[in-house]
């Protein structure tokens, strides 16, 4: 089933990105890119394309979009195997995908990928190293004992982000292994696509928070098939970023734990959580946004309710089209303004 929208608007042509494969992501995530308006998303069971517009009052409107189940098994989201069954078959399902939405002529797009194929983390470095090259050793090992993989088998980007409290070095890196990012890559080139961004899904997801920031802390709970990845901003900045691999039954108590290591661990003291937790987006799959909210609320003490679209400054074209199917995808594409 497809769903899809067209607006009617003149054409723009998406402007071209600075780089093909993964490119560095926070300096350009929270600064002012030039990535396309267009993006796609793939999931397991969902793909979208979407093409957004700012809106003169600084929201972000839909110009045109769609949306399609895919078959079972054709996308099987894993970081350490084969992603897709049939490439033939999945760019035959994106390019009428795109057809329905209007955007066959498009060329240059964003991509976000499934969150299980994709690894985040958040990686401080103790203590000051003698030289530039003892440092990205140190860096180097962390990666590859975070990401269970050696470096020569990732596709990494990594950037340097804010200091943690105590004034260390931290870097939010982002690792997909190159074997399976091919087969994405491939597919789309297969369709004479080109894709100037990759990345996983709950960074695309996050922007509506970046970019909508708040002083204070935000959370982004973002939910999918084999468990979810929870963001927290601090500012704009990243705090903690943790994926967590679960079985549904196993979904609440592990959020909870997350909570709770951002309650005792980092809040500061004399600060209560609640107090300090100003935004809270849920998405994706494994939990409702209500239950989501209770658990938040009564962990932290606070008052939050889960955003929706109208919130983050995105108007969707109606209230059946779901924000969850694009939000990844969506994000992506802001960064083209």
């Amino acid at each position: 089933m497809v769903q899809s929208t067209k607006l009617k608007s003149k054409h723009i042509d998406p402007r071209p990105s600075q780089n093909p494969k993964m490119p560095k992501l926070v300096s350009r995530l929270l600064v002012t890119p030039r990535y396309p308006a267009t993006a796609i998303g793939i999931e397991q069971a969902i793909a979208s394309v979407v093409h957004l517009e700012r809106v003169k009052d600084g929201t972000s409107r839909i110009r045109r979009a769609a949306t399609v189940n895919l078959p079972e098994s054709l996308v099987r989201p894993s970081f350490d195997e084969p992603n897709i069954e049939d490439r033939a078959q999945l760019a035959t399902v994106l390019n009428e995908l795109a057809g329905s939405a209007g955007l066959l002529r498009q060329k240059r797009w964003s991509l976000s990928l499934p969150e299980a194929t994709t690894r985040t983390l958040v990686v401080t470095i103790e203590g000051n190293a003698e030289s530039k090259a003892e440092s990205q050793e140190v860096l180097t090992w962390k990666i590859e004992r975070g990401f269970g993989a050696p470096l020569e088998e990732l596709s990494v980007s990594k950037e340097r982000i804010q200091k943690d409290p105590q004034g260390r070095e931290r870097y939010l890196v982002i690792a997909v292994r190159k074997d399976v990012l091919a087969e994405y890559e491939v597919v789309l080139n297969s369709l004479g696509w080109r894709t100037g961004l990759i990345l996983p899904r709950h960074l695309g997801e996050a922007q509506w928070l970046v970019r909508n920031g708040a002083r204070g802390d935000s959370l982004l709970l973002s939910g999918f098939g084999q468990g979810f990845t929870g963001v927290i901003f601090r500012d704009k900045h990243p705090l903690i970023v943790r994926t967590v691999t679960c079985a549904p039954d196993e979904f609440e108590d592990e959020f909870y734990r997350f909570l709770l290591f951002y309650r005792d661990r980092i809040v500061p003291e004399g600060v209560e959580a609640g107090s300090r937790l100003s935004r809270l987006l849920v998405m994706g799959d494994g939990i409702t946004r209500e239950r989501a909210g209770e658990i938040v609320n009564e962990t932290t003490g606070g008052d939050l309710r889960p955003l929706e679209a109208h919130d983050l400054g995105l108007q969707l074209p109606g209230r059946d089209f779901s924000f969850d199917s694009i939000a990844g995808p969506a994000g992506l594409a802001t960064l083209s303004f």
